[in-house]
């Protein structure tokens, strides 16, 4: 684990398990990979987020009184901060929370042709990198986040994501 990231993982919804047994170590992993290729970790102080695992009435409910739209969402992503306070040396920093919502991510998996486990590591790395600062609110940042979704998802051994699509786009600049 890169140091001083801690990750509190919770699993709200058993299905998770009995699809992925694994789920809890591939959620981690790729949380890590995430954090460090979107961090750059000095690791002077530790870190802390929070990673639940949830089903689409938890993911709908937290959606319409957060976000205005009622209804599921694959991954939703909370920064603790929105301000960039500093905390004291001393306290973690918290870097926030992601909720990934079990029957979205899976139907999304089926509907895309990917595995399971794939995907939610997908989702995991998205949801840090928003936790990190990065979004997609304009197309040259959607694109500086896919690519980078992209490298930690290669050193996980995961095809992109986003098929050739982004490859392309590269290829063109």
């Amino acid at each position: 684990m890169p140091e001083g990231l801690e990750i509190a993982v919770a699993i709200n919804c058993p299905q998770w398990q009995d699809a992925l047994p694994d789920v809890e170590a591939l959620v981690f992993t790729a949380a890590q990979a995430a954090w460090a290729a979107g961090q750059g970790s000095d690791g002077a102080q530790s870190t802390e987020v929070s990673i639940v695992l949830a089903d689409d009435i938890f993911s709908q409910n937290l959606n319409r009184e957060y976000r205005s739209q009622d209804k599921p969402t694959n991954v939703l992503s909370f920064p603790a901060s929105e301000d960039g306070a500093q905390q004291p040396p001393e306290m973690p920093v918290l870097l926030g929370d992601i909720i990934v919502a079990f029957e979205t991510t899976t139907a999304e998996a089926t509907e895309q042709g990917k595995g399971l486990g794939d995907h939610v590591c997908h989702l995991v790395v998205h949801g840090m990198l928003h936790l990190l600062g990065f979004d997609h609110q304009s197309a040259a940042d959607a694109n500086d986040m896919e690519a980078l979704e992209i490298d930690v998802l290669a050193a996980l051994h995961i095809a992109n994501p986003y098929g050739e699509a982004i490859a392309e786009d590269e290829g063109a600049r």
